[in-house]
């Protein structure tokens, strides 16, 4: 697969326009693009009145060394990185305690997530309810000023980021692409599918509450 980066075409363009933009980069006949598949879809909206979509797309194409031998140099035309995600391989000599995890705020779930798919039976230690508790217990802080010391924003299943809209982006280095793995769980829990692809993704509070659920 060959993946074509900072591809811009206009706010309103055509489905079809996607492709032919593909085949204009690359050089090569409409029978030699075999598939596409959009991998990122962002915006640039610095120009007022003249935004556009930016697409980072992969391609399987007939020929692809010779595609990317005519494209040596071009830091936009590259083959696709491998995102698959390779699990640790871990295991528990005989005898030792299960590993415990100390809070169930977004990083928390994931160690544990990641701990029990390795088979070792996390235990998880959090000072707050479980996260549909703890809603009930948040809503009535913001609606009726009543506060529950353990069980609100800041403690409590899910963390403080269960009540923050579930912004999924930051400007992190990730070579090794484990924020697409963690975008997968979420999506096996319930989250929409495109926030594989738009550039910052976001879940939504309501639906935020019922993947934690799910995760656990």
């Amino acid at each position: 697969m060959i993946r074509i980066t900072e591809l811009r075409l206009p706010l309103d363009h055509p489905e079809e326009a996607l492709r032919e933009a593909v085949l204009a980069r690359l050089n090569i006949p409409a029978e030699d693009l075999k598939s596409l598949h959009v991998a990122r879809r962002g915006y640039d909206a610095r120009k007022r009145g003249h935004i556009v979509l930016v697409y980072n797309v992969d391609c399987d194409v007939a020929d692809e060394a010779a595609v990317l031998a005519a494209h040596e140099g071009d830091q936009h035309v590259r083959p696709t990185p491998d995102t698959t995600y390779h699990p640790p391989e871990a295991t528990l000599p005989e005898g030792m305690p299960r590993p415990v995890v100390i809070g169930a705020g977004p990083c928390g779930i994931m160690a544990a997530l990641t701990l029990a798919q390795a088979g070792l039976k996390p235990i998880i230690i959090e000072r707050g309810k479980d996260v549909k508790a703890r809603t009930v217990d948040t809503f009535a802080l913001w609606r009726k000023s009543v506060l529950t010391p353990e069980s609100n924003v800041q403690f409590g299943e899910g963390g403080a980021g269960t009540f923050s809209d579930g912004k999924l982006y930051s400007g992190v280095s990730d070579p090794r692409h484990l924020g697409r793995h963690v975008l997968e769980e979420f999506v096996r829990a319930g989250a929409p599918e495109e926030i594989l692809t738009i550039s910052k993704p976001h879940i939504g509070t309501f639906r935020l509450v019922t993947m934690v659920m799910f995760i656990r």
